[in-house]
């Protein structure tokens, strides 16, 4: 791993659909890493989103790391349409999926990186017979299934512990640490400093009152403040 600064995901969800691929273009011009593609399917979480055919659009209009959160029940029917569509990154929920080793295995097979992804109730420990296997782990910082809502403080106290896990399970292919939820100018310093590696932002980014450009660069100052990660 090298040390590098934090990547900055921006969620499509708080985009301006009406010009998606213009929104999509603009994140990657101003900077960012990933783009960030939340599929919600109302069961899993209340809210009803997107599916195969948004990704394939948001896949052609960048050239970054088009990265799918699967927060749905059954993800392994649609783990191949989504791949299909250009997704780099799948990440599924480790609350919907008993067979999550079978789940995983499904994902890198379909030719997309594995990740798995943890509620604010759902404990570290829940991961350790499949964190080796993953390319990433996605820690909620709020509960799944609506942008805009406030951070969950007792979330750095659980990245830490996530570190710590990964210590003691001898994980050799570290996989990288992403949050999501509640990620602004004042949160990111906090978890970047408690281990994430990779930041979803989606209101922060996209709903900021003086553009899209000026909340990245916000952003950007904010985690370089925490300091460098590995990557």
């Amino acid at each position: 791993m090298n040390n590098q600064r934090a990547l900055i995901a921006p969620s499509i969800l708080s985009a301006d659909f009406g010009r998606l691929a213009a929104q999509v273009q603009e994140a990657e011009e101003v900077g960012a890493d990933w783009i960030h593609v939340d599929v919600m399917d109302g069961r899993f979480v209340p809210n009803l989103t997107i599916g195969p055919g948004v990704t394939a659009a948001v896949r052609k209009a960048t050239s970054l790391p088009v990265d799918v959160h699967l927060m749905i029940v059954e993800p392994e029917r649609l783990i191949p349409s989504f791949a299909a569509a250009g997704a780099d990154r799948i990440t599924v929920h480790q609350e919907v999926c008993p067979h999550l080793h079978r789940v995983v295995e499904g994902i890198r097979e379909a030719g997309a990186s594995p990740g798995v992804a943890i509620n604010p109730s759902t404990p570290v420990e829940s991961l350790r017979e499949v964190a080796g296997l993953l390319d990433l782990i996605l820690v909620m910082t709020v509960n799944p299934g609506f942008g805009g809502q406030r951070f969950i403080g007792g979330s750095l106290d659980k990245l830490l512990r996530l570190g710590e896990a990964l210590d003691r399970w001898g994980v050799q292919d570290r996989p990288v640490i992403q949050v999501d939820g509640g990620i602004d100018a004042l949160t990111a310093p906090q978890v970047v400093g408690a281990g994430a590696q990779v930041l979803v932002a989606g209101s922060a980014l996209y709903g900021a009152p003086d553009g899209l450009s000026a909340a990245m660069t916000r952003l950007r100052t904010a985690c370089d403040a925490a300091g460098r990660v590995k990557v």
